[in-house]
């Protein structure tokens, strides 16, 4: 795969809280971008995965499928991650995750994957750290360094080759010391770095439209000073010429998310129903 950058970490308008990306017009602007794959990680949810299979495979295109997930680890709050499917094992792993998250861990309007879930379940995928948004990042941004790096730890050994520290320059706080820190706790630990841009909408004038979604779900005004502002106009389908110019001291974190898109081959089979067996009595 010739390729400079990939998205890896993006929202559709099946995020339904967060997102205003539509697959058709995502497609059109990957393929005018001349990126040969990208991901669409909708949080919590797959809805979308049908959908962007299809209209990527017909654009030549190659879909990568994931989810954004919450994750909790004991009681502790609830923390950012990325989860990227290899092949059908993982697409089975994630399937079932976020199928149990809505079964019996609804928090309010969030629905959480507990970090105990992940054992006998991680094969198959990729994870990316979450960003100063994930279990790590907060932990960085507190000084905490010891804990961070046992929880990388922790990581290492459920993803063995496959988790990656996630940074992203978005103009949003905290990103930049954030970032500071995970390249060094990367450096030190011998784990790999990869960028993203945490997409919420296409084009940079999207902006205020996807405000208002958020503001819909938030039971809020655009106009309130007081409302929550967790995104940010950078927010936006970055070309790879973009991303490249934004890291250009960390080539590293480019590469390697083309390195990623390489390891997730992912094939579904549709058409068909499946359904289920079931042993039914004579008679």
């Amino acid at each position: 795969m010739s390729a400079r950058f990939i998205h890896l970490h993006l929202h559709t308008e099946f995020s339904l809280v967060d997102g205003v990306v539509r697959i058709k017009p995502l497609i059109k602007q990957v393929v005018q971008a001349g990126m040969p794959a990208v991901a669409v990680t909708d949080m919590a949810n797959m809805y979308g995965v049908v959908k962007f299979y299809k209209a990527a495979l017909a654009a030549g295109v190659k879909p990568i499928i994931g989810a954004d997930i919450w994750l909790q680890r004991n009681d502790e709050p609830a923390s950012r991650m990325v989860l990227l499917c290899q092949d059908m094992t993982g697409f089975r792993n994630l399937s079932r995750l976020i199928s149990r998250s809505y079964q019996e861990e609804r928090q309010r309007d969030v629905v959480i994957v507990r970090r105990a879930w992940l054992d006998g379940y991680s094969d198959g995928l990729i994870a990316l750290s979450g960003g100063r948004e994930g279990e790590i990042g907060r932990l960085l941004l507190h000084d905490n360094q010891a804990q961070a790096q046992t929880c990388l730890d922790d990581w290492l050994q459920l993803f063995p080759d496959r988790f990656y520290l996630e940074l992203q320059r978005t103009g949003r706080p905290d990103e930049e010391t954030y970032l500071q820190a995970a390249v060094k706790l990367a450096g030190t630990a011998g784990v790999p770095v990869v960028a993203s841009n945490d997409v919420r909408f296409l084009q940079a004038d999207d902006f205020e439209a996807h405000e208002a979604r958020v503001c819909i779900n938030q039971s809020c005004v655009l106009t309130d000073p007081n409302r929550p502002r967790s995104y940010s106009e950078q927010q936006y389908l970055r070309t790879p010429e973009e991303m490249a110019e934004l890291f250009a001291d960390l080539p590293q974190a480019l590469e390697n998310s083309v390195e990623i898109a390489i390891r997730c081959n992912l094939e579904l089979e549709l058409g068909h129903s499946v359904l289920p067996d079931f042993p039914v009595p004579e008679g």
